[in-house]
């Protein structure tokens, strides 16, 4: 059975190009509130999340919330692995896709089927596994004869296509996504969502960002509520969506 636990998880973040002293004492007034400070070097540390302790288990669509910098995207990142709790542990059992760049590790210079290869061996596809769904991958993003031509010769949006239909070849136990990307016309746009649900629907525990509440409440069973690097509330999504609406309400 997957899961996901964090243990009192903290994450400070360097920040090494913040240069003169008025500009330091610019940042360090603003930190007062919001977790910033500095370090025995000299250098200006963002306290990016707190103290987060959570377990996400098998069946769990989590659908995360907050304002802006709240700490959704770097919770995923941790998550991820991409980066290392400084405090606490994260531990987890199952294997972890995550959609957060989909993509990172593609070549400019490579045709479109080299890099089918090359993203799916950055998320853990065996070369096996990638030769069985090159075609289906090929068929998916409809580049026909571009999948022959460099990466470089491509529009943003035949990338984006080409990384989404890779990303979401990839069985996944632990779904970690961040906002639902934009790929293309609608007739494509249809088939990406009935994908990605199709993905949801393969993992065992999704977790994902977004700015829409209503997909949220439609897609999720639970919801976190991040505040500047705080675990707000986490509970049943209905109850955790209403009461943020709530308070933004009140702001």
């Amino acid at each position: 059975m997957a899961f996901i636990e964090l243990k009192g998880a903290t994450l400070d973040l360097p920040i090494y190009d913040v240069q003169g002293r008025s500009l330091k004492k610019q940042v360090m007034r603003m930190g007062r509130r919001n977790s910033i400070a500095e370090g025995n070097d000299g250098v200006i540390v963002v306290r990016a999340l707190n103290n987060v302790d959570l377990r996400f288990e098998s069946g769990d669509r989590v659908g995360l919330i907050g304002h802006n910098g709240a700490g959704k995207s770097t919770l995923l990142r941790m998550m991820a692995g991409i980066y290392a709790p400084t405090q606490g542990q994260v531990l987890t059992d199952g294997k972890i896709v995550p959609l957060l760049d989909i993509t990172l590790g593609m070549d400019e210079n490579s045709t479109g089927m080299q890099n089918i290869r090359l993203r799916g061996l950055l998320l853990g596809m065996s070369d096996g596994e990638i030769r069985a769904k090159q075609q289906s991958i090929a068929d998916f993003c409809e580049l026909g004869d571009y999948l022959d031509l460099p990466l470089r010769t491509y529009s943003s949006g035949m990338r984006v296509r080409l990384a989404f239909a890779v990303s979401t070849a990839v069985d996944a136990e632990i779904l970690l996504l961040d906002e639902v990307m934009g790929v293309g016309d609608a007739s494509f746009m249809q088939k990406a969502e009935e994908r990605l649900a199709d993905l949801h629907n393969r993992a065992e525990i999704v977790v994902l960002a977004m700015h829409s509440n209503a997909e949220i409440r439609r897609v999720c069973n639970k919801a976190l509520w991040m505040e500047r690097g705080h675990v707000r509330a986490f509970g049943p999504a209905e109850d955790v969506v209403s009461a943020y609406e709530a308070q933004v309400a009140m702001v």
